[in-house]
């Protein structure tokens, strides 16, 4: 197999983490492996990233930011 025929592994620069059982509940935002924030919706996700220069058009494309614990519309436990 040559190296043009290998699958790319994209890691985006954006990790939300799972959700935080707290009150109120919150995700733990990375950039570039280092915890930068804490989120409670997806606005704070793209204040978090606009802070650090990183501007998001899509939230879903996992190139970009990768959701863990569940997806952008995830913000309570269940």
């Amino acid at each position: 197999m040559t190296e043009s025929n290998s699958p790319r592994i994209v890691m985006p620069r954006i990790v939300v983490l799972g959700v935080q059982r707290t009150d109120p509940p919150f995700r733990l935002v990375e950039i570039d492996g280092e915890v930068v924030g804490e989120a409670t919706s997806m606005l704070d996700v793209l204040a978090i990233a606009s802070a650090a220069g990183i501007r998001i058009h899509d939230l879903d494309d996992p190139g970009v930011v990768r959701w863990v614990g569940g997806d952008k519309l995830t913000w309570r436990t269940h």
